[in-house]
């Protein structure tokens, strides 16, 4: 080889990366040094042909315990397409904190053919002596990041004892101002309000309702970010929340403990343990009727297509009698009066849905589109797949036995067989699953039924 030959260029990307915003304002900022002292590296090396490129990959803001990192994302996906031969950063945990995301970037490196190097600790991944240096380096920036979390954590902990707001969202009744929680007068009635009728009512339900008609809205405030988050109407969750709130009493909270707030008290002591004492009597009644519940076959099956909310089996009692229901869970928290499916009478619902079985399960067409689907799954393979003289044997013996079943093993059945029920308020749809099928006939006919598929909606039916 030639004494004169040119060397090959070595094209070099500058990392950078700074944990937080601040400073980043300034004209010469850490992310400018950070590549200043990267590109005079790069130009101590240009006898061996490194050439800095122009691109710039600054992370500023970023934590190193994360990859998910804009300018390291792109600079990933440069060294993928081919157009960077060398990886410079001013120290290792500028790139990760993170071991093992840094054997991921490392990974990334060498299916690639790219170099890294540090400006202040002397390495290269090329060799073993220096993959060793890396992960030595990297295990002590990991150690230095937990550490770092844990002191975080500690101090957080210790103003939260001390009763110190640490930031989050404020509790209606409340503004925060230089880390303090300060009574917002106005926000502080509508939660006397929300107390007082609480008392009053003994409902949640009738409370929203009240609340909502009235034109009451949740906390409104602005992040530290400067976003604003707009109140909304109010739900149970939204509801429970704040009579649930310590804060309304003067104390703080964290992990459950709870400590002498520095804010000022909007709840009088008196009125909260009697608002407790209706929300425990309520919670026990509620059990009581939840263990007392007759079964309910389609739990878990039925969604509101309205609310896109799940709805669950309820019950009342009239004059002696028992009247069942499914519920929507969207109407149950807002009020019944903003779905139009609201509820649905359980024995109408169950009747439909059995019918509905019965027709399918008596259909050639769902037989043969069975019978496909189980080929489909098993691959052709002959001896996997059930024949359609046994498929309609077996669906046809549950027909004359059915009104003769438990109520339990009706609803193992119902379960095995439907996929969802979609309830809209001009009707139901059931959809029906080939697996669930599969392993019907393949129990009815005594065999052994595979592990089912992926669930693959086979059919549905309207009323």
């Amino acid at each position: 080889m030639s004494r004169h030959e040119i060397k090959r260029k070595v094209r070099c990307a500058v990392y950078t990366r700074k944990s937080s915003e601040e400073g980043l304002e300034q004209e010469f900022n850490s992310l400018d040094a950070q590549r200043a002292a990267g590109e005079a590296y790069i130009d101590s090396q240009r006898h061996e042909g490194w050439l800095a490129l122009d691109d710039r990959y600054d992370d500023g803001g970023y934590s190193g315990g994360t990859l998910d990192r804009p300018a390291l994302q792109r600079l990933i996906r440069d060294i993928e397409a081919g157009r960077v031969d060398t990886v410079v950063c001013y120290k290792i945990d500028r790139l990760s904190r993170s071991l093992t995301d840094f054997a991921k970037l490392v990974d990334v490196f060498e299916r690639n053919s790219v170099t890294f190097v540090s400006v202040t600790q002397s390495f290269c991944t090329t060799t073993s002596m220096g993959r060793l240096t890396l992960n030595i380096l990297l295990s002590f920036a990991q150690f230095e990041r937990e550490l770092a979390g844990e002191r975080i954590r500690d101090k957080f902990a210790a103003s939260r004892r001390k009763g110190i707001f640490m930031g989050g969202h404020p509790p209606l009744g409340y503004d925060v101002r230089d880390r303090k929680l300060v009574v917002n007068k106005a926000e502080a009635e509508l939660v006397r309000l929300i107390f007082r009728r609480f008392l009053d009512l003994g409902s949640a339900l009738l409370l929203i309702r009240e609340l909502n008609a009235q034109g009451h809205r949740t906390k409104s405030w602005t992040t530290q970010a400067g976003t604003f988050r707009e109140g909304r109407p109010f739900d149970k969750g939204t509801l429970y929340k704040i009579l649930r709130n310590p804060a309304y009493i003067g104390l703080a909270t964290h992990k459950d403990q709870r400590y002498p707030g520095e804010h000022e008290p909007i709840i009088d002591r008196a009125t909260w343990d009697r608002v407790h004492e209706v929300l425990t009597t309520n919670a026990r009644r509620r059990g009581n009727e939840a263990r007392a519940r007759t079964p309910a076959p389609l739990r878990g099956l039925m969604r509101c297509t309205h609310c896109s909310s799940a709805m669950t089996p309820t019950h009342t009692r009239r004059r002696g009698r028992l009247y069942r229901y499914y519920v929507c869970l969207g109407a149950s928290r807002r009020g019944h009066d903003t779905c139009p499916v609201r509820s649905i009478a359980a024995s109408e619902v169950e009747g439909l849905v059995l019918g509905q079985v019965r027709r399918l399960l008596a259909s050639p067409e769902l037989v043969a589109r069975t019978i496909t689907a189980v080929r489909r799954e098993k691959g052709g393979a002959e001896e996997a797949v059930l024949e359609e003289g046994e498929v309609i044997e077996a669906l046809g013996a549950l027909e004359p036995v059915w009104d003769e079943l438990y109520p339990a093993e009706q609803a193992r059945i119902l379960r095995l067989l439907i996929e969802r029920i979609d309830v809209a308020p001009d009707g139901i749809s059931v959809t029906v699953h080939a697996a669930g099928i599969r392993g019907l006939v393949a129990e009815l006919a005594d065999q052994e039924p595979t592990a089912p598929a992926a669930s693959e909606p086979l059919l549905e039916a309207a009323e």
